[in-house]
């Protein structure tokens, strides 16, 4: 008989694992591990959006919705646009309910890529844009990023990278896992770039909601000429706390929209429908109190990012200052080490996990990605073995 893995998609067999994921399968197994690398909110969904849930369960709403979605919810996600980041989507032809932020870029980028193209990845980045080009058989393009550009896309780099088989770029900021953020200013200096070439834009805004020290966050969406070549990709994991209800959005001109909806009705039928009625919930609690029950739980995540901040300079670890997401990315160069010695070394030495950097590009060897959704004293025992470590380190 064959070799069996002769047989698979070669794209999918050669596929590498999340550097993420391959480092916490090796921290789960430690015993009292504290773990400074999941990139997941640690408040509860607050109570009053469980509620619409269980309700809905007990009102016997278990069935399939519409494949787009609840249009109730539809509609209150095009409120949410309209107000949070300035662009109108019409809810029955431009808003699509997804599995999570996760099948909206899925689907988003098999709707643009084919076989041959070219799409531009910003690096460092999340881990799943390149793996979804290739699965759709296009190739990914890094654009490598550095910390003294506040790892930002600039227009140079940005010419430098496109081809002629660049169809599209994505952009991810508030990034994970730098922290970086792109505003208005930046983004605007990248339109006419992106007009001349004809490109579309994938924009991951799962974090948009999450930005500090006053900056205010923009979509490439709301800039002239931009929404027309645009998919805005979004959810509720972060800003809202609804990680495991796995719910997202993706919003765009109907003519992308439709090619997009046509994936999902395949590959998916519909969002969950509980988790639904969840997020109808947190729209509308949201929209009634302003805000405030999601705004007190980003309020946190400041104080906190403040901290570890404040607590890598004294450690001596170089951090460029994030402004949004809920991530630093502190470089261990000056230790003459890359990011994985260091993560390994600190995990067999302190039981302390962080992510390396190369699981998120393949310029980024010499970082490490600490997530600050956790406590302050989980923040405080960790960065203290991490103190101790580095102390170790430049005494041997």
């Amino acid at each position: 008989m064959k070799d069996i893995s002769s047989l698979l998609n070669p794209v999918a067999r050669e596929l590498p694992m999340s550097g993420i994921r391959t480092f916490f399968g090796i921290a789960a197994a430690r015993k009292d591990c504290i773990s400074l690398g999941v990139g997941e909110p640690d408040f509860p969904t607050p109570p009053a959006f469980c509620k619409a849930g269980i309700k809905s369960v007990e009102e016997g709403r278990t069935g399939y919705t519409a494949n787009a979605g609840l249009l109730e919810l539809r509609e209150a996600i095009a409120k949410y646009t309209r107000s949070f980041i300035g662009v109108d989507y019409d809810p029955q032809e431009e808003i699509l309910v997804t599995v999570g932020a996760s099948e909206g870029l899925d689907a988003a980028i098999r709707a643009i890529c084919a076989p041959g193209d070219e799409v531009l990845v910003p690096e460092p980045c999340f881990v799943c844009y390149s793996p979804l080009i290739s699965l759709a058989g296009g190739t990914p393009v890094p654009i490598p990023c550095d910390m003294k550009n506040g790892f930002k896309v600039t227009p140079e780099a940005l010419k430098t990278h496109i081809g002629a088989k660049t169809k599209a770029l994505i952009l991810a900021y508030p990034n994970n896992p730098t922290g970086g953020i792109m505003e208005k200013f930046d983004l605007q200096a990248l339109v006419p770039i992106i007009k001349q070439h004809d490109l579309l834009v994938i924009s991951d805004e799962i974090y948009a909601e999450l930005s500090y020290d006053g900056v205010e966050f923009c979509s490439i969406a709301s800039l002239d000429g931009m929404r027309d070549r645009t998919v805005v990709v979004s959810g509720f994991s972060k800003y809202f706390a609804m990680t495991g209800w796995r719910l997202g959005y993706v919003c765009a001109p109907k003519v992308i929209y439709d090619a997009i909806f046509k994936i999902h009705q395949y590959a998916i039928m519909c969002a969950p429908t509980v988790a639904q009625y969840v997020a109808l919930e947190a729209l509308n609690t949201s929209f009634a109190d302003s805000f405030a029950t999601v705004r007190q739980m980003r309020d946190v995540y400041d104080e906190r990012r403040k901290f570890l901040m404040r607590r890598l300079d004294e450690i001596g670890l170089p951090c460029f200052p994030p402004k949004g997401a809920f991530y630093a990315f502190p470089s261990v160069e000056p230790l003459m080490m890359s990011g994985e010695q260091f993560a390994y070394g600190l995990l067999d030495s302190k039981n302390v996990a962080v992510v390396p950097g190369s699981a998120f590009g393949s310029q980024t060897e010499g970082f490490l990605r600490i997530s600050y959704a956790y406590s302050l004293q989980t923040l405080s025992r960790a960065l203290d073995l991490i103190d101790q470590y580095v102390n170790e380190l430049l005494t041997k």
